[in-house]
């Protein structure tokens, strides 16, 4: 246990002290979350800006730290061939796995308390909240993007891994559903869209904030989850 502890705290240490990771992490979405909701640009009609959008940027926070975050460290430690000396350690494969998954734990829920307590200082005043609901829907999203993120970590060279994560990261900004709902997209794209998985958690969470919820829509998202963790624990080399 004490090994574990160990991990973690380097884990959340090289987070923390990272300025990029901070900024992708922390600073982008309230940042996000501050200016769209000031401003006219978000297709929301009479519904409150800050109820449509804190939910997608919740989604976003998700996908910046069990996707990108997580998929470009690994990919660098991978590598550099630090995951197969750790590997062979006493702090052993499961340790290192559980104590990154940890540290996203502990980084989302600093996320959702932070996002959340700017949402209010703007004036968002939730009224009916299933707390269980999207604690569930924020697990299967961290279990859908991680597995994306590891499974690009796993298979392609740094280089080539921090392009893709941060190139798919935009695709996901711009057409999943944070900003602008699918339906409102382009005829061509509003099918992808919706049935992306950032367009799913995002559709999901808001959901959750009226106490509400699309069975379909969790079953995909759960379906994604699914076939992201497996298809990252199969395919996944820990070294070039």
């Amino acid at each position: 246990m004490r090994i574990y502890r160990s991990q973690l705290r380097q884990e959340l240490t090289v987070m923390i002290r990272n300025g990029e990771q901070l900024l992708l992490l922390v600073v982008i979405p309230v940042m996000l979350l501050v200016f769209f909701s000031q401003t006219d640009f978000l297709p929301t009609e009479n519904e409150n800006k800050i109820d449509f959008l804190l939910p997608g940027i919740l989604s976003l926070a998700v996908i910046s730290t069990a996707m990108v975050s997580l998929g470009i460290a690994t990919g660098f430690e991978r590598s550099y061939g630090v995951l197969r000396r750790l590997g062979t350690t006493p702090l052993g494969t499961r340790r290192l796995v559980a104590a990154k998954i940890s540290a996203i734990c502990v980084i989302e829920i600093a996320q959702l308390v932070i996002l959340t307590v700017v949402g209010l200082l703007l004036g968002w005043n939730p009224s009916r909240i299933n707390l269980p609901q999207i604690l569930l829907f924020l697990i299967l999203g961290t279990g859908c993007f991680a597995g994306i993120g590891l499974t690009l970590a796993g298979r392609l060279r740094a280089e080539v891994n921090l392009a893709a994560q941060n190139g798919l990261y935009l695709v996901f900004l711009l057409l999943g559903g944070i900003f602008v709902d699918s339906d409102e997209l382009p005829a061509t794209l509003s099918p992808i869209s919706a049935f992306s998985p950032s367009s799913l958690l995002s559709s999901l969470l808001r959901d959750s904030f009226s106490n509400t919820v699309v069975l379909a829509d969790a079953i995909v998202l759960c379906g994604w989850a699914i076939a992201a963790c497996a298809l990252a624990v199969t395919s996944f080399k820990w070294s070039d």
